[in-house]
């Protein structure tokens, strides 16, 4: 038995959904109004993971144009199947449910191939025989069913009639279905009760696919509704996967808590379960139903002449100085971008704000996850010929929820301001005059985040102290205080609102928290 922690991928990556191929495991998540879309990560051991690439990267793939905060793509299944990998997931912004494929996982995915079945949370099963099913969510006489049929998967094609297959054990909200072939049995899997606090896992097993389904004698067989004492609340929406020596897990999203409060900002994280498979063909998930931030379980060891692993790796922090000639694929915006108001050069990213502000749909602004309670990022800004300029570092939730710490060029002077908006109440720290010439050396920004509390300082080339600029709370930012039910997490990102500025790097890296669990 190994030692692991809990979640194995952190910031918001909601909805996991694994698949196994030899030795390598991969991984995707939801992505919502954002793009690149569905992040595919890869590992061998089920704990260290790289970001190895998207699955839609093109705005055919994935149109975002009017999207709504938390619309866009809802939860994706990944599976692969004689050589081929399947992704198919629901753009509920923009045509329901659609699968994307590929022969190449690090490399480009089809154009959408669109299904004829509405709702959420679309999963595909490919039977020992080739037989290809899909299964999802969907309103059936008024009420929410998990319907099945046989499917062409490179085409979206059904080819069997729709059959109600399941309705849950009774909690709201029966979504997030997958089918499996284990043994003798079909399985479906169910996340019931709502992705909050309620949230549960169930199980169900059947002669086929169609079931008829008997549900597990011990349900749910994964939730903390009633495990009030944990930092990890949520729990639900979960994927199985075997590993070569037989062993099953179990991958899900939770959410860690800010210490003792019914609040939460990093978003819906990736957490990891063993599956312990009793006498009466019914397993039991982690600690008798229930995960923590530290567990142990046979994990995979990966083989010693095992080929080289390339991608990402993922951690809590992140460096970016832009010295490659792409940019790192952790960096991701909100819906699609215009590629024209981003310049790569060496040393440097410049942003063209173009007036849109982080109030409008589709601000100027490339983002990374936070991953931790407690991270300190920071970034140098440089404004050279703009007669008009505003351009920063922002925590951003949405365009409804962020703080930004903003230096500006304006016909008065050079300023530097604090910015904060929650719901429509938006506040302006007194600004504070900069030399002219600071903007044209460059302004280095800071943010310290914790559990408690958002604060930023700034310096300039001539200042060797930090000075202090404001703070935001922590729970301004989160997701059970938002006016509109959200699934996102809180992003750390650089912006340009007006004008062009440029960007050297950005550091973020994770520091203590005494508070945070």
């Amino acid at each position: 038995m190994k030692a692991y922690h809990n979640p194995i991928i952190a910031g918001f990556n909601p909805d996991p959904s694994i698949c196994r191929v030899g030795d390598d495991f991969y991984l995707v998540t939801s992505t919502f109004e954002f793009f690149p879309g569905v992040p595919i990560y890869h590992s061998r051991n089920l704990t260290d993971w790289q970001l190895i690439g998207h699955c839609l990267t093109r705005d055919s793939q994935l149109p975002l144009s009017g999207c709504r905060s938390s619309g866009g793509i809802y939860a994706p299944t990944l599976r692969w199947h004689d050589g081929t990998f399947y992704m198919i997931t629901t753009n509920v912004s923009h045509g329901d449910n659609f699968i994307v494929y590929t022969n190449d996982i690090r490399g480009e995915w089809s154009e959408p191939q669109w299904v004829d079945q509405a709702g959420i949370d679309p999963s595909l099963f490919f039977d020992h025989d080739g037989t290809a099913y899909f299964c999802g969510t969907s309103e059936v006489d008024g009420e929410p069913a998990i319907t099945a049929f046989v499917i062409e998967p490179k085409t979206g094609r059904r080819l069997s009639d729709k059959v109600v297959i399941s309705r849950g054990s009774g909690g709201r909200h029966p979504e997030a279905p997958h089918l499996y072939r284990i043994g003798r049995h079909y399985y479906l899997l169910l996340a019931e009760g709502g992705t909050e606090y309620g949230h549960q896992v169930t199980l169900f097993r059947g002669p086929g696919p169609f079931g008829p389904f008997e549900p597990c004698p011990r349900q749910p067989v994964l939730s903390h509704r009633d495990f009030g004492h944990s930092p990890i609340q949520a729990t639900g929406h979960a994927d199985l996967v075997e590993d070569r020596a037989g062993h099953w897990w179990l991958v899900c999203l939770a959410i860690r808590q800010l210490p003792g409060r019914l609040l939460h900002h990093l978003g819906r994280e990736t957490f990891l379960a063993p599956m312990d498979w009793q006498d009466d063909g019914w397993p039991v998930v982690g600690d008798d139903g229930h995960i923590a931030l530290r567990m142990s379980g046979p994990l995979p060891q990966p083989p010693a002449d095992g080929a080289a692993v390339s991608g990402h790796p993922v951690s809590d922090g992140f460096f970016d100085n832009f010295q490659s000639p792409g940019l790192n694929p952790e960096w991701t915006f909100v819906r699609n971008p215009d590629r024209g108001r981003y310049q790569l050069n060496p040393g440097a990213c410049f942003l063209d704000g173009q007036g849109k502000h982080l109030d409008d749909p589709d601000p100027c602004l490339m983002m990374v996850r936070q991953k931790s309670f407690a991270v300190q990022a920071t970034t140098k800004v440089v404004i050279t010929n703009e007669q008009t300029c505003s351009a920063g570092l922002t925590a951003y939730y949405t365009h409804d929820y962020y703080y930004a710490l903003l230096v500006e060029k304006r016909a008065d002077g050079s300023w530097l301001t604090l910015r904060r908006k929650v719901h429509d109440l938006v506040s302006e720290s007194e600004r504070v005059r900069l030399p002219d010439e600071a903007l044209l050396s460059g302004v280095e920004l800071r943010m310290t985040a914790d559990t408690t509390d958002y604060r930023f300082y700034w310096r300039t080339a001539e200042d060797a102290d930090w000075q202090f600029a404001g703070k935001g709370l922590t729970a301004g930012l989160c997701t059970e205080g938002t006016h509109v039910m959200t699934f996102t997490g809180t992003w750390t990102g650089l912006c340009a609102q007006q004008g062009i500025a440029s960007f050297h790097y950005l550091k973020v890296e994770p520091v203590p928290d005494p508070v945070a669990q």
